[in-house]
C-alpha cells in the first residue's frame, strides 16, 4: 500500500526517430514488473508508475529504449529503426507490417534502389530487382512501358499484368508516375498478400507509396541529370555494298545479270549506310525540384519534375512535366485529412525515321541525288533497286504526327480515431486520363497523293473513381497482438474516344474543318464497375507465432447475373523460430517460416462477355443495320487461382539476409473467346474452358561482405524458376493461336510450327521434319507444305532474375546492377525478310552471325541453305529455323558517385550534396542475332526499337 501511494501518472508520445511520425502499438513496460500499457493510434500512452521507475519501450522494427522517469510526468520518446533484417517495415495490402509480422510473400524496393536507371517509367526500374518478377522491355522508344509478369502467366484471354495500387487507390493499368515521387514499392506475390484485392490479385499486386514530409524538417532538394544515348545494334549487322554484291554472286545460275541491267560492278561505288543515316545520339534531361515542410500538425510535400528525351532513332521526342502535392493535416486530436494531387502532361513529337526501312533498304540506293535533293523512287526515271520503290525520307519531308496525354491522380483521404484502438479510414480517389493525337499527310507526299492529303485527329478520355471505407481495430495486451479491418470498396471506370480523318487539304493546314471531304469517322465507349466487401485479421503471440485470415466478396459488371459475385480468401501462418527459448544458434540471428493458401480471381478482357452483342457498322440503303457480333453467356464466371506458398526468411552471421519461397498457382475456369461457325452470324462467345498450373521457387540473398566504420561492400542476388503447364482445355482440344498452340500438358507459351531439320548436305536444300501420323516415324522433306507442324519450344524462360553490388568508402560510392534471363526461345520474324536465302533479293540481308555458315558445295554441313534468286523452296517460311535462344545477361546500370562531407557543405547552407556519373545498358551478353534480346513476353522479334546505351551525369543537392 505504501508503494502504490508513491505512484504517479506519466504520459507521453512515442515517435519514429527519423520521421517524427507517431508509432501506434508500442509496448510500454515498467522495468522489472509485468505492469505496462501500449500506445494508441497517435502514439500516446498513460501509465501509473513509481517516482524512480524505469520504462522500457519496445516495438517490432525498432530498437528497445529505456528511460528513467526521475520525477517527470510527460515524456517525449523517439525510437530508432532497428538494423535487423526482419524488423524492416513493409507496405502490404491496406496497411503496413514489419517483416517479422508478415506471413505473406512480399518484396519491397525503396526509393534509393529505384532511381539508379534513368527512365520516366517506374516499372522499368524494377527489372532484375525482385525475385519471381519478370520485367521485359519490348521497346527502347522514349516513353515506352515494359511488360511485367509475376510468377508466370495464369490466363489466356484474361488479364495477365499485375494490379497497381497507388496510395491505397486501385489504378487502371500501369500508372504514369514520376519515379522521384515514390517512397517505397512493394510487390505482393502470393494469395495471402493479394487476396484482399480479390478479383484483381491473380497476377500479383504492385503497391506504391508516394513520399511525404517529415515532422520538424523543412527542405528544398534539387535532383538534376543529363544523359546521352547511343543506338544499340547488338549482334545485328547488315551487308554493305561489297557484301551484297558477293551475295548476288552466290545465286549462281538462278540470277542472270544480263536480264538485270542495273547489276554492274559500278554498284561497288555506291554504299549508303541507312542505319547510320537514321540514328543519332539521343539526349535525356531529368530535372526535379522537391520541397518538404513538416510541422507539429501539418506536413506538406511538393515536387515538380521535367523529363525530356530524344530517341536514338531520329525524329522522335518525348517530354513530360509532372507535379505532385501531398498534404497531411491533423485537426484536433482525432481527425486527420490527407489530400493528394498529382498531374503530369507528356507530349510526343514524331517524324521518326523507319527502322524497317533502314534494315531492308539496299545499300545501292541513296535517298539523295547528285545535287543533294531527296529523290522519289515512285517517279519515272528515278533509279531505285529496292523492291518497295520507297524512300521514306521523301514523305518524311512533310508528314508528321504528334500526341499529348494528360493524367490527373487525386486522393482525399480521412482518418478519424474513434477510440484508442479503433479508427475509421476513408480513401477516395479520382483519376482522369485524356489524350489527343494528330497525324498530317501532305498532298505532295506519296502517302497523301491519292487523297489530296490527309489529316487525322483523335481524342480519348478515361475516368476512374475509387472509394474505400474502412474500420480498423488494433490492440496489444500482454503477449498478444491483434489487428483487424473491415471495409466496403467501390470502383468504376468509363472510357470514350473519337477520331476523324479528312481528305483534300491545303498543304500546311492542320485544321480538320478545312479538309475538303470527310474520309472516316470513328468512336468507341465502354465502362465497368466493381463493388467489394472485405475483412482481414492478424493475430500474433509473443512475437513468435502469427496468423492471418482474409476474405473478400467481389461483384463485377462484366459477368452475368448467374455468376456476378465471387468470394476470395486466404489464410497464412508464421513462426519466428529465433524468438523461441530453445533456439540458440549463434550464426542465425533471425529465422522465420511462412505458409499460406488462398484463392484469388481474374476477369476477362472483355467488359461485356455476358451479353449478346450486335454491330452497327453496316448500312443498307443508307440506314444503319444491326448484325450479330457476339453470342452472350450469362453463366460465364471468374477465373479462380488457388495458390500455395511456403517460405522462410533468415538473417545469418549478422550480415546475410536470405528469403526463399516455393509456390503453386493452380488456375481453373480459364476464360477464352471460343469462335463458332460463321453461319450462326456470331463470331463466338466467352467460355470458361480449362486450367493452367504454375509452380516454382524464388530466392533472394543480400549480404554485407565487408562492413567497417568507413567501408561497406554489399552484394545481392535473386532468381526465379517457373514451370507452366496447361491442365485442362475446352473439350480437350488444342487451340492454335498464331504461331503458338495451347495443349494439355504443355506450356502456355509453346511454339507450334514446322520443325527445321537443317540443310541437305548434298544439294543445299532446306529440310524440315515430316512425321507419319500413323506410325510416328520421323523423316525429312524439302517441301515446306508437306512438313509437319509440331510443338518446338516455348517463349517462357527457365529462370530469370538479377544481381548487384555496391561499394562505399567515406563519401565515395560505386554500384552496379544486372538483369538476366535464361532459356526462352524467341521467334525472329524479321529474319524471314533479311535472312531469306534469296527470297527477297532486293532487300538488304543480314550478315551471318558467328557460328552460322552458308552451303556452297556438296558435302558442306551448313546452317543456311544455298541462296537462290527468288527463294530456295520456301526456306524463309515460318519454321523453327528462326527460333533463337533469347537468353541474356545485361548490365542495367553502373553508377559512381561522391557525397560531400556534411561539415563542408553546411558552410554553403546545404544539408546534402551528391555528384555522380551513371551508365545504363552498357553491355549485354547474348547469342541472339537481333538488335535486342528483350523482345516482349510474347517472344516475337519484329523490327523492335532496341534499348539504348546511355551515359548520365547528375547532381542531388538539399538545402
Amino acid at each position: 500500500m505504501f508503494s502504490f501511494a508513491q505512484d504517479k501518472q506519466v504520459s507521453g508520445t512515442v515517435t519514429d526517430a527519423e520521421t517524427g511520425v507517431p508509432i501506434p502499438g508500442v509496448s510500454v513496460l515498467v522495468k522489472g514488473t509485468n505492469r505496462g500499457s501500449a500506445t494508441d493510434f497517435d502514439g500516446l500512452f498513460e501509465l501509473n508508475v513509481a517516482e524512480n521507475a524505469t520504462l522500457v519501450f519496445s516495438y517490432i522494427g525498432y530498437e528497445n529504449k529505456e528511460i528513467s522517469v526521475a520525477g517527470q510526468s510527460e515524456l517525449q520518446v523517439s525510437l530508432a529503426v532497428s538494423a535487423a533484417q526482419l524488423d524492416e517495415v513493409v507496405v502490404v495490402a491496406y496497411g503496413t507490417q514489419t517483416k517479422e509480422e508478415v506471413t505473406a510473400s512480399v518484396s519491397t524496393i525503396d526509393a534509393e534502389e529505384l532511381n539508379d536507371v534513368t527512365s520516366t517509367d517506374v516499372s522499368t526500374m524494377m527489372q532484375g530487382k525482385v525475385a519471381g518478377v519478370q520485367v521485359v522491355q519490348s521497346s527502347g522508344q522514349p516513353g515506352s512501358v515494359p511488360d511485367i509478369r509475376i510468377r508466370g502467366v495464369s490466363s489466356i484471354d484474361g488479364g495477365v499484368s499485375p494490379l497497381w495500387v497507388v496510395d491505397g487507390v486501385i489504378m487502371h493499368g500501369t500508372p504514369n508516375l514520376n519515379p522521384n515521387e515514390i517512397e517505397t514499392l512493394s510487390v505482393l506475390k502470393d494469395a495471402s498478400a493479394t487476396s484482399l484485392y480479390g478479383s484483381r490479385g491473380a497476377n500479383g499486386v504492385v503497391v506504391v507509396t508516394t513520399k511525404s514530409a517529415k515532422k520538424g524538417r523543412s527542405e528544398l532538394t534539387l535532383i538534376s541529370k543529363t544523359g546521352f544515348s547511343t543506338f544499340n545494334a547488338g549482334n545485328f549487322d547488315l551487308m554493305n555494298s561489297a557484301q551484297m554484291y558477293d551475295h548476288y554472286g552466290e545465286f549462281g545460275d538462278s540470277f542472270i545479270p544480263s536480264d538485270n541491267p542495273w547489276f554492274t560492278p559500278d554498284l561497288l561505288n555506291r554504299d549508303y549506310d541507312w542505319v547510320a543515316q537514321g540514328t543519332q545520339t539521343g539526349v535525356v534531361q531529368d530535372h526535379n525540384l522537391i520541397f518538404t515542410a513538416g510541422e507539429e500538425n501539418s506536413k506538406t510535400y511538393v515536387s515538380l519534375g521535367y523529363y525530356d528525351e530524344t530517341g536514338t532513332i531520329k525524329g522522335y521526342q518525348y517530354d513530360k512535366l509532372s507535379f505532385r502535392i501531398n498534404h497531411d493535416h491533423e485537426i484536433g486530436e482525432r481527425l486527420t485529412i490527407k489530400p493528394k494531387i498529382a498531374v503530369n502532361y507528356n507530349t510526343r513529337e514524331s517524324k521518326q525515321h523507319s527502322l524497317y526501312a533502314m534494315q531492308t533498304y539496299m545499300p545501292w540506293d541513296s535517298p539523295y541525288d547528285a545535287s543533294g535533293e531527296i529523290v522519289n523512287p515512285q517517279e519515272n526515271g528515278v533509279p531505285w533497286i529496292g523492291r518497295d520503290k520507297s524512300n521514306y525520307l521523301y514523305d518524311l519531308q512533310w508528314n508528321h504526327g504528334n500526341s499529348s496525354v494528360f493524367n490527373l491522380y487525386s486522393n482525399f483521404d480521412i482518418e478519424f480515431k474513434i477510440t484508442d484502438h479503433l479508427k475509421f479510414i476513408s480513401t477516395n480517389g479520382y483519376t482522369l486520363y485524356r489524350s489527343e493525337s494528330k497525324s498530317y499527310t501532305d498532298p505532295a507526299s506519296n502517302g497523301g497523293m491519292a487523297d489530296g492529303g490527309l489529316l487525322g485527329q483523335s481524342t480519348s478520355k478515361r475516368i476512374t473513381r475509387f472509394t474505400n471505407q474502412m474500420v480498423k481495430y488494433m490492440n496489444n495486451w500482454g503477449d498478444h497482438n491483434f489487428t483487424a479491418l473491415a471495409a466496403y470498396e467501390y470502383n468504376d471506370y468509363v472510357y470514350d474516344d473519337f477520331s476523324a480523318t479528312g481528305a483534300g487539304i491545303v498543304a500546311g493546314t492542320e485544321i480538320l474543318a478545312n479538309a475538303a471531304t470527310p474520309k472516316s469517322v470513328g468512336g468507341f465507349k465502354n465502362e465497368y464497375a466493381l463493388q467489394s466487401f472485405l475483412f482481414n485479421a492478424n493475430y500474433g503471440f509473443d512475437d513468435r507465432y502469427m496468423t492471418q485470415l482474409s476474405i473478400r466478396r467481389d461483384g463485377a459488371s462484366n459477368f452475368g447475373e448467374n455468376n456476378q459475385y465471387g468470394t476470395f480468401y486466404s489464410a497464412s501462418v508464421g513462426w519466428n523460430v529465433h524468438n523461441e527459448e530453445f533456439f540458440n544458434v549463434d550464426a542465425i540471428q533471425e529465422l522465420k517460416f511462412r505458409a499460406s493458401y488462398g484463392a484469388v480471381g481474374n476477369r476477362p478482357n472483355s467488359l461485356y462477355p455476358q451479353y449478346d452483342l450486335y454491330a452497327l457498322t453496316n448500312t443498307y440503303n443508307g440506314v444503319p443495320v444491326t448484325t450479330p457480333s457476339q453470342l452472350g453467356n450469362p453463366d460465364v464466371g471468374w477465373e479462380k487461382s488457388y495458390q500455395t506458398n511456403i517460405g522462410f526468411d533468415a538473417f545469418l552471421l549478422d550480415r546475410i539476409g536470405l528469403t526463399f519461397d516455393y509456390y503453386i498457382k493452380d488456375t481453373s475456369d480459364l476464360l477464352y473467346f471460343i469462335t463458332i461457325p460463321e453461319v450462326t452470324g456470331y463470331s463466338g462467345s466467352w467460355e470458361n474452358i480449362g486450367g493452367v498450373k504454375n509452380n516454382g521457387f524464388e530466392l533472394f540473398v543480400d549480404a554485407d561482405v565487408i562492413r567497417s566504420q568507413d567501408f561497406l561492400w554489399s552484394l545481392n542476388f535473386n532468381i526465379g524458376f517457373n514451370t507452366n503447364e496447361i491442365t485442362e482445355l475446352y473439350q480437350g482440344e488444342p487451340i492454335i493461336r498464331g504461331n503458338k498452340r495451347l495443349n494439355v500438358g504443355q506450356d502456355i507459351n509453346t511454339w507450334f510450327m514446322r520443325k527445321w531439320a537443317g540443310v541437305d548436305p548434298e544439294n543445299g536444300d532446306p529440310l524440315w521434319e515430316l512425321i507419319d501420323q500413323e506410325t510416328g516415324e520421323v523423316t525429312t522433306t524439302n517441301n515446306w507444305n508437306d512438313a509437319t507442324q509440331q510443338e518446338v519450344g516455348t517463349s517462357t524462360p527457365d529462370y530469370y532474375g538479377g544481381f548487384g553490388t555496391s561499394f562505399s568508402y567515406k563519401g565515395i560510392n560505386l554500384s552496379a546492377n544486372f538483369a538476366y534471363s535464361k532459356g526462352n526461345e524467341v521467334y525472329n520474324y524479321s529474319r524471314e525478310l533479311y535472312d531469306a536465302d534469296g527470297a527477297y533479293p532486293t532487300y538488304n540481308q543480314q550478315v551471318l552471325a558467328d557460328g552460322w555458315s552458308r552451303w556452297a558445295a556438296p558435302g558442306d554441313i551448313a546452317t543456311h541453305p544455298r541462296p537462290v534468286y527468288g527463294g530456295n523452296n520456301l526456306s524463309n517460311k515460318t519454321s523453327s529455323r528462326y527460333l533463337e535462344d533469347g537468353s541474356f545477361l545485361r548490365m542495367r546500370n553502373v553508377r559512381l558517385g561522391y557525397n560531400f562531407d556534411s561539415q563542408w557543405i553546411e558552410n554553403l547552407g546545404m544539408s546534402n550534396l551528391n555528384l555522380y556519373i551513371s551508365g545504363d545498358n552498357l553491355w549485354t551478353i547474348t547469342d541472339f542475332s537481333g538488335m535486342d534480346p528483350e523482345v516482349g513476353v510474347d517472344g516475337t522479334y519484329n523490327t523492335l526499337y532496341p534499348v539504348a546505351k546511355r551515359l548520365t551525369v547528375g547532381i542531388s543537392a538539399s538545402f
